[in-house]
């Protein structure tokens, strides 16, 4: 139940909705819960939120032909290419905590295929959990090493 409270909130904080999935990961960690296992909820849930910014994003579509919609057809269409071949590297950033979630959901926007969005998203999530396992864990000091191999895949 701690791992699924975990990815929930990892989850919530992809989104719009205020959500800090940092703080209680590296609680969860504190009272001896397994790194990996909080990791993969972690990254799988906040992953996940993310693809709910790019679905969202995808349904600019259905204003495009409005007549108050900021681009035209054919600029929305260069813009989608020019972003697709140079700029979806930038959902490696989806994790910034000021701007992640606007890229996520500008990847969206722009159609990035889906599987290059969620390994993309993926990567930059798990490398920020990853991070915040690690100061964690590095805050124990010596018996770091210890706690870490007696925890990584037990919880």
């Amino acid at each position: 139940m701690v791992y699924l409270t975990l990815f929930a909130t990892a989850f919530a904080a992809a989104t719009l909705l205020p959500a800090y999935s940092e703080i209680l990961l590296g609680t969860l960690l504190a009272k001896g819960y397994g790194p990996f296992w909080l990791w993969f909820a972690a990254t799988t849930g906040n992953t996940l939120g993310s693809v709910v910014n790019g679905i969202i994003g995808r349904q600019v579509d259905r204003f495009k032909h409005k007549r108050w919609f900021p681009m035209t057809e054919v600029q929305l269409h260069n813009a989608r290419n020019r972003f697709n071949r140079f700029g979806q590297w930038s959902l490696l950033l989806g994790w910034l905590p000021i701007g992640g979630d606007a890229l996520t959901l500008v990847g969206g926007i722009m159609r990035v295929p889906w599987l290059n969005f969620v390994i993309l998203v993926g990567i930059g999530k798990g490398l920020r959990y990853a991070i915040v396992l690690w100061l964690v864990l590095s805050a124990y000091g010596p018996e770091t090493e210890a706690l870490v191999s007696g925890l990584v895949f037990s919880g």
